[in-house]
């Protein structure tokens, strides 16, 4: 059940909604009072949070930038997460925004980081078809001639959470020596380095799919849409990562 209400609730940590909300309640109301700081209220959301350099501040404050992978060792597996394919309408797995996931741990093993690939991520739709994630990415990484003798994964988790307790018992009796290098997005990272450390998993970071990255120009400060619409995996992010944290202690 907390599954699914929180995949409903997490639509409103979205400051387009915050802006909606205030500008509807600023037509409703009879009150002019009101009126005027539902208005203002919701000009400012907009102001702040479609400002590209003030997104920028903060992701260069929270993402974890830096890969700490030593080119002078090799690791028994990197173990990426899902999130870097989606399911289309026909039930066929296609790469999305965060399909660099896909390409640094194909990096990690041609350049001989890393012995093994773990892919961990079933199906996290509301609704979910027989499409699994993990295996179709299994089957992309096969059509690449990497055999099935170095790729495991588990196709059953629905969220970081989930992730990290799977591979762990997906890993136990493989003989693979950690630390294991830890592949996803690196606005994401921060959280799940956390939720792996209390699954008891030794991991290392490499972060990818950097969306803020870049050089400050005078066109950040211009309302940008992108910005707005970047935000809501942010404050997703802060949220989820506070709840993890304050169950840890």
């Amino acid at each position: 059940m907390y599954y699914y209400v929180s995949k409903i609730l997490i639509h409103f940590l979205n400051p387009f909604i915050w802006i909606l909300i205030f500008l509807i309640l600023s037509f409703a109301l009879s009150n002019k009072v009101l009126k005027k700081r539902f208005l203002i209220l919701s000009t400012v959301i907009f102001i702040l949070f479609s400002n590209k350099f003030l997104l920028k501040q903060f992701a260069s404050r929270w993402d974890i930038e830096a890969s700490a992978v030593d080119h002078n060792k090799l690791y028994s597996c990197a173990i990426v997460l899902g999130g870097m394919a989606s399911e289309d309408k026909n039930a066929n797995g296609f790469f999305n925004g965060a399909s660099d996931r896909f390409i640094q741990v194909v990096k990690l093993k041609t350049t001989n980081r890393v012995s093994n690939i773990f892919v961990s991520g079933g199906n996290n739709s509301l609704n979910p078809s027989s499409w699994i994630e993990s295996t179709w990415v299994i089957n992309e990484l096969k059509s690449l001639n990497f055999p099935d003798s170095i790729l495991l994964s588990e196709t059953r988790s629905r969220n970081t959470l989930e992730n990290a307790a799977l591979t762990r018992q997906t890993l136990e009796g493989k003989n693979l020596k950690p630390p294991y290098v830890l592949v996803t997005s690196a606005f994401h990272m921060r959280r799940a380095l956390l939720i792996f450390k209390n699954a008891g998993i030794e991991v290392i970071p490499h972060p990818c799919n950097f969306s803020t990255k870049g050089k400050i120009s005078v066109e950040d400060f211009i309302p940008s849409l992108e910005a707005l619409g970047t935000w809501p995996t942010y404050i997703k992010e802060i949220f989820a990562y506070s709840i993890v944290r304050v169950k840890s202690q």
